[in-house]
């Protein structure tokens, strides 16, 4: 059978993996392909065309234009590996229209276009795989697309920024700030030299999203996420969230209610006792609760060349395999048929239910907490747990840290107005929530 011929868009760190994988396990590859895939041609930077070049061996056609990739005869599937947004989505829908199936690690791209791209997709009759595009080599994608199709799926909430997840546990082990963690990641290459998509939650809210879509029947919402990231977390609240037993992870959480589907990225407490809370540096995980299945854990590494390039791969054998296979009965994009992709209620953040970390900076004085309390008590927030620590030296404040049982958000934002209203309270309070992942 001839080959599955590929034209990369990119080959820096994910497109080099992808092509040493290729190259390494060829034989391998092929034997479950059931066809060789090669790379025919490859667009570089100008700058790259030299170490690339002698990387490939010469054995790969390069160029510096993407779109000449895109458009060569010799090249069946493109897998586009450049990441932003533009030229990205010009050339996947180019690619697109021309009949060629498309490979993508592009979260950004997914989030944003995906919708505009599948629909692309479907009517020209060909494939897109984008198994790369979240959480690395996990193959959560397919997990959500073919592995649990019998499940109802409830909620998921993953680990799936290796960066924040990095800092978080620096700032944990090693009593690290955030400024002193961030410029460690740096250091270490975890982060880049602009880590806002990273530390603010936006890149974890883009894969959110896409999982989301497929645990649901929803189209790809970006945009109707709420987003919170971990740089204005201190290593104080850290430990305190240990001392009740939790700990603090930036969590992309889909759920679903009677009332609509949340969709939220946010610092999130979790019990030291869950097996997600044990995951730490730059790994990844994705934790689904199926109505039939219960709770499923999937681990392993966020991204790097290689584990982001055996996705990248995985796809291409998808594609040798079921390339020919009448589109009806091709797994589709989003794991739902398309017609039955539903525009559901995404609840705006005031209506989400979940429990609160609150700690309060106040005044060392009768009277105090039980007006708190009372605010509290107004907006029916009813408190599992509190602590109270002495104050420092020659201050008279105190922190006090409370834990609440499930409410609404619109509710603690209500109590919190009123209680940094008072006099005895140095605003602003600190608002963490806190998710069981068990119900």
């Amino acid at each position: 059978m001839t080959p599955l011929r590929v034209g990369l868009l990119g080959l820096g760190v994910v497109g080099g993996g992808t092509w040493s994988i290729l190259e390494r396990n060829r034989e391998e590859i092929a034997r479950r392909a059931g066809r060789d895939i090669v790379v025919t041609r490859a667009a570089v930077r100008a700058q790259d065309l030299e170490r690339v070049r002698q990387k490939t061996a010469g054995r790969v056609q390069l160029c510096t234009d993407p779109m000449e990739v895109v458009q060569a005869e010799d090249v069946d599937v493109v897998a586009e590996l450049m990441g932003g947004k533009e030229p990205a989505r010009t050339l996947v829908l180019r690619a697109l229209e021309l009949g060629k199936p498309v490979v993508t690690a592009n979260k950004a791209l997914l989030a944003v276009h995906g919708n505009e791209i599948f629909e692309v997709a479907r009517r020209n009759e060909v494939m897109v795989g984008f198994e790369a595009a979240v959480a690395g080599g996990i193959p959560i994608i397919k997990v959500l697309r073919e592995g649990l199709t019998a499940n109802r799926i409830q909620w998921l909430a993953g680990i799936i920024n290796g960066t924040s997840n990095f800092i978080l546990t620096q700032m944990r082990d090693q009593g690290m700030g955030f400024s002193e963690a961030l410029s460690q990641a740096q250091a270490l290459g975890y982060a880049e030299a602009d880590p806002t998509f990273d530390v603010e939650g936006v890149d974890a809210a883009h894969k959110l999203s896409l999982l989301a879509a497929m645990a649901f029947g929803i189209p790809v919402q970006f945009e109707r996420a709420h987003v919170e990231g971990i740089s204005s977390l201190t290593a104080e609240d850290i430990c305190y969230a240990e001392e009740f037993g939790y700990r603090i992870k930036l969590l992309g959480i889909a759920k679903r209610t009677l009332r609509g589907i949340e969709l939220r990225v946010h610092p999130t407490l979790i019990s030291e006792r869950c097996l997600i809370a044990k995951v730490d540096g730059v790994m990844n995980a994705v934790l689904v609760k199926g109505d039939a299945v219960g709770a499923t854990l999937y681990y392993g590494a966020g991204a790097g060349a290689e584990p982001t390039g055996s996705a990248v791969v995985a796809d291409l054998v998808d594609i040798a395999r079921m390339g020919q296979v009448a589109p009806g009965h091709r797994v589709p994009y989003l794991a739902f048929q398309p017609d039955q992709v539903r525009d559901e209620v995404v609840l705006p953040v005031a209506e989400i239910e979940t429990a609160y970390y609150l700690r309060l900076r106040a005044t060392d004085r009768p009277g105090v907490l039980a007006d708190i309390t009372r605010i509290l008590a107004l907006q029916k927030i009813s408190i599992e747990a509190m602590l109270q620590k002495e104050p420092r030296a020659g201050e008279a404040r105190v922190d006090v840290i409370m834990l609440t049982h499930v409410t609404r958000e619109q509710a603690i934002d209500t109590a919190i107005n009123q209680i940094e209203a008072l006099d005895s309270i140095a605003a602003p309070v600190v608002r963490l929530r806190l998710e069981s992942l068990s119900s």
